[in-house]
């Protein structure tokens, strides 16, 4: 089953951030995954803000994990780590 990978980002730390962005997309792209939302309009209606959303898809739930956990990505989060307040999530699709 498809899967979605969900960030819900605070940039707290411009430069390091771009540095982040700058790996982390192809790392996503790498491992199968395509965005559907990166940091465009949103409205929340509930829970804590965060200016920044993205989402990407990938085959699996195993996909988007191993994506997380590999080499490439884990590189582009140690630009991440300190300069942002997230969460993220994986979850499988109904489709």
């Amino acid at each position: 089953m498809p899967a979605l990978w969900i960030a819900h980002v605070t940039v707290t730390d411009d430069a390091s951030y771009a540095e982040y962005a700058a790996l982390a997309g192809p790392a996503i792209t790498k491992h199968g995954g395509h965005f559907i939302a990166r940091a465009g309009r949103y409205v929340q209606l509930e829970g804590k803000e965060r200016p920044r959303n993205v989402v990407a898809r990938f085959e699996s739930v195993e996909a988007a994990e191993a994506c997380y956990h590999s080499p490439e990505y884990q590189e582009a989060l140690a630009h991440a780590r300190g300069a942002s307040e997230r969460e993220l999530l994986i979850v499988e699709t109904s489709e």
